[in-house]
């Protein structure tokens, strides 16, 4: 077979259609927007968690960022971590115990002295122990908070390594 009998049947054409660039770009909608699909999940509305999200990105603690989103702070916790934000207020053995008296081996009162940590902290590290965060909107967060890399205005004025051969 020669390439004239591969090339039979083509055609050549003067015009190009242009169909453009295929994009996808969910990025357009605020945070709450995009958290909107996992409202039932979380433990406040899409506004406040994207709120929490927010503020705690800023550097604001987890009392600030729920005061900055009008919720409780535990609310802002939980919410912090379905979002994936490793919020854990339970040292190792605190958590083992947590798991004794979520297996019922053990009585409350005797897991929060155990425990050694206030009421707070034993209900949130009993809530992590039992939920898991949840995997697509921990990518939401993560795509509204990326950072672009600055762009060097010297980069093009420096060489390259290949220069240097």
């Amino acid at each position: 077979m020669g390439l004239s009998e591969i090339a039979a049947g083509l055609e050549v054409t003067n015009e190009q259609r242009d169909r453009g660039v295929a994009t996808v770009d969910e990025t357009a909608g605020s945070l709450a927007e995009r958290l909107a699909p996992f409202a039932a999940s979380l433990p406040c509305d899409p506004a406040a968690a994207a709120a929490v999200v927010e503020a705690y990105a800023e550097g604001a603690d987890v009392g600030r960022a729920a005061a900055v989103a009008e919720v409780p702070p535990t609310t802002a916790a939980k919410a912090l971590y379905l979002l994936g934000e490793p919020v854990d207020p339970l040292t190792p053995t605190s958590r083992r115990v947590v798991a004794d008296w979520l297996d019922g081996e053990i009585g409350r009162s005797e897991a929060l002295t155990l425990a050694n940590v206030g009421d707070r902290e034993f209900a949130l590290g009993a809530y992590v122990a039992t939920h898991e965060p949840i995997a697509a909107a921990e990518s939401v967060v993560a795509d509204a908070l990326s950072v672009e890399a600055e762009v060097d205005p010297l980069d093009e004025a420096r060489s390259g390594l290949g220069d240097l051969v």
